[in-house]
């Protein structure tokens, strides 16, 4: 499930701003270098990330969006990874959307640090403003931080001490971060509501498609690693695609709630996990700003589209707009 608000007010959010981005390419060979500008949206699953990103690409009409989830990189698996649809994106140019082919080896954070990098140059070479958005911590590490060792794990908690060198959280470019969280409790619930509504949508049927029995029994890589696929390939495995049996069977029923049980359990798991990681980069000193959309999202709980619409122009795109427009007159 996506956030069903509708598009910002237009008696509220009638502007477009055109503020200049400072754009710095030198010219002499002993001048310094300034840092190109990028907007970093950053969150747990289900946190409203790509909401925002849109929401602040339409106000700032001179923006495009790169995405830095791991497994929505990979061409397939829409509902499943919960790509944002294409009418939700507004005419947005959206980049590492959906790119990489899923056969190909795992698409790794070098990967994504030397393929981010060079979107980013092209995107702000044209005078645009690139806005990075996604919940993988470590691809998001990986591409902004000034020096990358792929061989070393910045999260792992059995590296810590050394982790926390600021060599390894020096940024490459001047970063406008907002943290859209949410109250634990409310994402939770939050997150167990959208994982019956991609049920809903379809999910399982692009799991059929895509279930492989040989893939099945080897340890997942790449789009394979997205939650949903080991959960309902252990399913399949046992109940075949195609093979549907008349009538009620008790224990399919009960396989098919066990592996959509594990499929909410990993989710939560995942935000968890997320939540950790980005207090790990502001504990390094990364200056995020926190948006709280908690109301937002309990508005959308309690099926209230109108509140819950209110309550996020109210809570979190004003203050994000009002981040950005600072940032971008720095």
């Amino acid at each position: 499930m996506r956030l069903s608000f509708s598009p910002p007010h237009t008696h509220h959010c009638h502007y477009h701003y055109h503020y200049p981005i400072r754009f710095h390419h030198s010219t002499r060979m002993d001048a310094p270098t300034r840092k190109d500008k990028v907007i970093v949206i950053m969150g747990a699953t289900g946190s409203g990330k790509s909401r925002l990103s849109v929401d602040l690409a339409t106000l700032f009409p001179f923006s495009e969006i790169i995405n830095s989830d791991k497994m929505q990189v990979y061409r397939g698996l829409d509902i499943t990874t919960n790509k944002i649809p294409f009418y939700q994106r507004r005419g947005v140019p959206h980049h590492l959307l959906g790119d990489v082919e899923p056969s190909l080896p795992e698409f790794s954070p070098s990967d994504f640090r030397r393929r981010a990098a060079d979107t980013i140059a092209d995107i702000t070479r044209r005078k645009k403003l690139p806005i990075l958005v996604g919940g993988s911590n470590s691809f998001v590490h990986a591409l902004l931080v000034q020096r990358f060792d792929p061989e070393f794990n910045v999260f792992d908690d059995v590296s810590s001490s050394s982790s926390s060198s600021p060599s390894s959280f020096e940024l490459r470019y001047k970063c406008c971060f907002l943290w859209v969280d949410i109250s634990f409790p409310v994402l939770l619930e939050y997150l167990l509501k959208r994982v019956d509504d991609m049920v809903d949508s379809g999910m399982v049927d692009e799991l059929a498609q895509f279930f492989d029995p040989d893939a099945a029994n080897r340890t997942g890589f790449g789009l394979r690693k997205a939650i949903g696929v080991p959960e309902f390939d252990r399913f399949f495995k046992e109940y075949p695609p195609g093979q549907g049996r008349e009538g009620k069977d008790p224990m399919r029923e009960r396989a098919y709630q066990e592996a959509v049980r594990a499929i909410k359990d990993n989710t939560c798991k995942l935000a968890k996990r997320q939540i950790g990681k980005i207090l790990r980069l502001q504990s390094a000193g990364w200056d995020l700003r926190r948006i709280d959309a908690t109301e937002a999202f309990r508005a959308v709980l309690t099926s209230d589209s109108h509140g819950g619409s209110d309550a996020w122009e109210r809570q979190v795109l004003q203050p994000s707009v009002n981040i950005v427009k600072r940032f971008l007159m720095e």
